[in-house]
């Protein structure tokens, strides 16, 4: 079992203003998981139950919602975020093989967070730029024409600054 999550009370008491800010509005979940993820940098169970207890809706609908979109994260994410670009034309030029090299190379499956903290690993479906195809991004970098080469000397490059 993992480690307990530890909500700050600085950090309860933002959820909780949002909560209340949101609460009497139409559809208020949406909106209130995106200031827990941004408050928290992740949506954990001790989150969901925070808000379940406060807008009474049940922690396995919220569990439903966390999970279900991609944006919303269970576990912190790391200090750098790479990502590698599944989409069709990304794919059909050998996406899959950088992001199986890339996997090996961080020692994290899509969705992990290396152990220091300081990268976590993305699938993306689309970044929009499919004539550099294959396309990686590092943060809110985009770099196309990837190879495995390029995308381990990317992940050493970042590593070092």
């Amino acid at each position: 079992m993992g480690k307990k999550f530890i909500i700050s009370e600085e950090q309860r008491k933002e959820l909780l203003q949002e909560i209340k800010k949101h609460k009497k509005l139409p559809g208020p979940l949406m909106p209130i998981l995106h200031e827990a993820q941004r408050i928290f940098g992740c949506i954990p169970i001790e989150v969901q139950k925070l808000v379940s207890l406060e807008t009474g809706v049940p922690v396995s609908e919220i569990n439903g919602v966390v999970t279900f979109y991609s944006s919303f994260t269970l576990h912190p994410k790391g200090d750098h975020i790479v990502g590698v670009c599944l989409g069709t034309p990304c794919y059909v030029r050998g996406a899959q093989t950088i992001l199986d090299a890339v996997k090996t190379e961080l020692g994290i499956d899509v969705g992990g967070t290396t152990e220091d903290g300081y990268y976590s690993l993305d699938a993306i479906r689309c970044i929009g730029t499919c004539g550099m195809a294959p396309v990686m991004a590092f943060d809110d970098d985009v770099f196309g024409e990837m190879d495995v080469t390029k995308a381990k000397r990317l992940i050493k490059e970042y590593r070092s600054k």
